[in-house]
């Protein structure tokens, strides 16, 4: 083939797809090749299967263990933690550990090296991940959200004119209101992320595919679509109830403007004459859960906080609970006391000793799961305490004990779901996949 083009839908999951959710989806799994046991690596967060998209190594060798890491001492701002859905938080990284983080050949640059002309647009964070030390506009092309504006990656200046040229507007929408969140008392957004999406997509059609054709060399592009997984988080649907969770009007919204946008890509390889020498290949990095708050077994819940639902489990909540049941001070990830009592909780992180600036356990928050990192000289002691805690706790699934604390009583060791490896970035200590239930239909993908 003379070119690939690697659409990413984030957080789509496998089930919800068929010929009225979204045709064109659909149409890629009836008339391809449907690889029916794909799936995700744990946790399934986006940065951290992004990486595994762009280098086929498993997260024990990527390091990307998640959207938010400890990354110790050296880090820029002096932060002990990292969000890594950021393109300037990335560069940060590669100077952090070695020039390029992942410590791994991505496809794009495996590509480049072959020839290939290269780019990558859609969804802030992963989109650079897929070519993460490619940062300078002169290798692989990369639109993201800070594309155009003070951050974004540069770009050559023919692409530039190119874009104004077929009458786009320099830089893609921001979200708005798509990415309104809401809380427990107002609803999320009602509306999927169309027009930033129709932007990347006007791009790679207007720009990217007739430049790519003109230079008669094969090409790779890859297309990370933010929909539906941004929707999904913010959706306004169900508020304060699990149904229909993320399965509701606005969801199935931002699944079918996932779909519209690759039958688009399509329309347009076919309309360059390159749809039969072009290989589409469709995947996911995660799936989606609606998210239950409650439980009756957290010293959390049981507190009250000025922006979380009565009886419910605040943001950070695990922290709150190891910081009671090891009676240690509670730091948010800067560094700043809490107090729960007080109707405090961390965002982003949580640090626990009695120095913010040399803690004794830090706690990564991602999503389904949540990284614990140990870097004291007691680690071995304090992994047996937490897991002994972490068990007691009805909002624990399974939980896993890097290799050479263990074996723990409880726990099963980080290598049997493959996070150990030739990582450069920590390794945490333990990580917990939080519980898992059906709201109740036949197909407990898609009610989880």
């Amino acid at each position: 083939p003379d070119g690939e083009v690697l659409f990413v839908a984030d957080a789509l999951r496998s089930q919800i797809v068929d010929e009225t959710t979204a045709p064109d989806l659909q149409a890629v799994r009836r008339d391809g090749v449907d690889f029916r046991n794909s799936h995700s690596l744990f946790p399934t967060v986006t940065t951290a299967n992004a990486s595994v998209i762009a280098t086929g190594h498993r997260l024990g060798d990527t390091g990307n263990f998640g959207n938010t890491l400890y990354v110790g001492e050296g880090f820029a701002d002096g932060a002990l933690l990292a969000a890594l859905e950021n393109d300037a938080t990335l560069g940060h990284m590669n100077a952090r550990f070695e020039g390029n983080y992942l410590n791994e050949d991505s496809l794009l640059a495996a590509a480049r090296a072959q020839g290939f002309q290269t780019a990558v647009l859609g969804k802030l964070g992963p989109a650079a991940i897929q070519d993460v030390t490619a940062r300078d506009g002169t290798a692989t092309l990369v639109f993201d959200d800070s594309t155009g504006r003070p951050g974004g990656f540069p770009l050559p200046a023919d692409v530039i004119a190119a874009i104004k040229a077929a009458g786009l507007p320099d830089k893609p929408p921001s979200r708005e209101e798509n990415a309104r969140q809401g809380d427990w008392k107002t609803p999320g957004t009602m509306i999927p992320n169309k027009a930033q999406q129709d932007w990347f997509v006007a791009v790679a059609r207007e720009v990217l595919l007739p430049r790519f054709k003109a230079t008669g060399k094969p090409f790779v592009i890859i297309f990370w679509s933010r929909d539906p997984d941004g929707t999904q988080h913010n959706q306004g649907d169900s508020l304060n109830q699990l149904v229909p969770g993320v399965n509701g009007p606005t969801s199935l919204a931002a699944i079918r403007n996932a779909s519209d946008d690759l039958g688009a890509l399509r329309k347009a390889l076919a309309d360059q004459g390159l749809a039969g020498a072009t290989n589409v290949v469709v995947t996911a990095d995660h799936g989606v859960s609606v998210t239950s708050k409650a439980s009756q077994t957290s010293y959390a819940a049981t507190l009250a906080y000025p922006d979380v639902a009565p009886g419910q489990l605040p943001p950070g909540f695990p922290a709150i609970d190891l910081a009671k049941a090891l009676d240690l001070p509670l730091f948010d990830a800067r560094g700043a006391a809490l107090k729960p009592e007080a109707g405090q909780h961390p965002r982003g992180g949580a640090l626990l000793g009695g120095d913010p600036k040399a803690p004794t356990i830090i706690l990564a928050p991602n999503g389904g799961a949540e990284h614990i990192y140990l870097p004291g000289p007691d680690a071995k002691v304090l992994a047996q305490r937490i897991v002994a805690h972490l068990t007691t706790q009805d909002y624990v699934g399974a939980l896993f004990v890097r290799d050479d604390l263990g074996p723990i009583p409880g726990a099963l060791p980080l290598s049997k779901v493959g996070l150990t490896g030739a990582a450069r970035t920590p390794t945490p200590a333990i990580t917990i996949s939080f519980r898992s239930f059906s709201t109740g239909c036949d197909r407990p993908e898609v009610c989880g």
